[in-house]
């Protein structure tokens, strides 16, 4: 039984999408997730594949995939040893995925399939990732605003502003996965990073349900954890190619600091041996002390920064330092040398 008929829509011709979902003890809402997915999904694409990654799970849930796979061909399963963290599920869906677009979503119900249509319009007006926001969230106060919080940061450090970076329904070209990278927690990044390397990004208000079944894998850790990794994006996104130009900043600024407090205690020293100056000796201010600090760490930072040029320059590719969207005719044959 083939959901994903072509016949719905006549746009729907040679457009395949295959739906990622990460599943850690998500047994219950499967059956229900697979039917929406392919109700809300296949209609307007010519085939969908849905890949569930068992992230861990204890509960079921990879003998429910296997049960759903063999129903529906529509359905492949990936089952990890042990739970590895969301990130890594969808990496492992990514690489696995055949469809020319993505659509990333929880398997807790919360997100709507049904949004797929009106997302794939933006991407049929030309834009690369299409991020969900949760306009009107099902959430306790104690997710809604911390997250917020959270939303700005993310709008005021990277330069992209979206309303709801965390939402877990996202849809975007086969092309940005195959040039972002993700690991540890930065899924929710996508966007994001998209954006740094010249992708086209946009978002939209999706319907957000309330939980059926299981409860929150998240908590006030997880907002922590974003914080750190809001820290790793700015840095992959503006220095990751030049970290000399972040290190070496701090590094320059502490050593002539340093410099310009040995150079005053210096001017002090003469002063005092021409007996111009009738003060102290200088070996015993802490101004000696922490201008010999500043200059020592400064030196360090610097230098830092100097290694991480090297092993940038030495393991990077050319071509992770640009994106190319398309090129003429006459270089088709050589676009994958590009």
């Amino acid at each position: 039984m083939n959901h994903a008929s072509s016949e719905h829509d006549p746009a729907a011709v040679e457009r395949r999408v295959s739906v990622i979902v990460p599943v850690y003890n998500e047994q219950a809402s499967l059956v229900q997730l697979v039917d929406e997915i392919l109700s809300g999904v296949g209609g307007s694409v010519s085939s969908v594949e849905i890949l569930l990654i068992d992230d861990g799970s204890t509960d079921g849930s990879w003998d429910q995939i296997c049960r759903l796979s063999q129903r529906s061909p529509e359905v492949s399963g990936i089952r990890f040893r042990r739970n590895f963290g969301k990130a890594a599920a969808l990496t492992a869906g990514m690489q696995a995925a055949t469809g020319d677009l993505i659509l990333m979503l929880d398997a807790d119900l919360q997100d709507d399939p049904a949004e797929f249509p009106q997302m794939l319009r933006q991407i049929d007006d030309g834009y690369d990732v299409v991020n969900g926001w949760k306009q009107r969230r099902l959430d306790p106060w104690h997710k809604v605003y911390p997250s917020k919080v959270f939303n700005w940061m993310v709008g005021y450090l990277t330069g992209l502003e979206l309303h709801d970076h965390n939402c877990g329904l996202k849809l975007f070209r086969k092309a940005v996965a195959q040039e972002v990278r993700i690991y540890g927690e930065l899924h929710r990044f996508i966007p994001v990073l998209a954006h740094a390397r010249g992708f086209r990004v946009t978002e939209v208000a999706v319907n957000h349900r309330p939980r059926q079944f299981g409860h929150s894998k998240y908590g006030i850790r997880r907002f922590l954890r974003g914080l750190l990794d809001l820290c790793t994006v700015k840095f992959l996104t503006s220095f990751g190619s030049r970290p000399l130009h972040a290190l070496g900043g701090i590094g320059l600024t502490l050593f002539l600091i340093g410099l310009f407090g040995l150079s005053y205690l210096g001017f002090i020293w003469v002063l005092m041996r021409l007996n111009l100056m009738g003060m102290a000796s200088i070996g015993g201010r802490p101004r000696l002390t922490y201008s010999i600090a500043f200059i020592l760490l400064g030196g360090q930072v610097l230098s830092l920064g100097l290694l991480a040029e090297l092993i940038v320059a030495n393991t990077t590719r050319s071509s992770d330092n640009y994106s190319v969207r398309e090129v003429t005719s006459r270089l088709d044959s050589v676009k994958t040398r590009i």
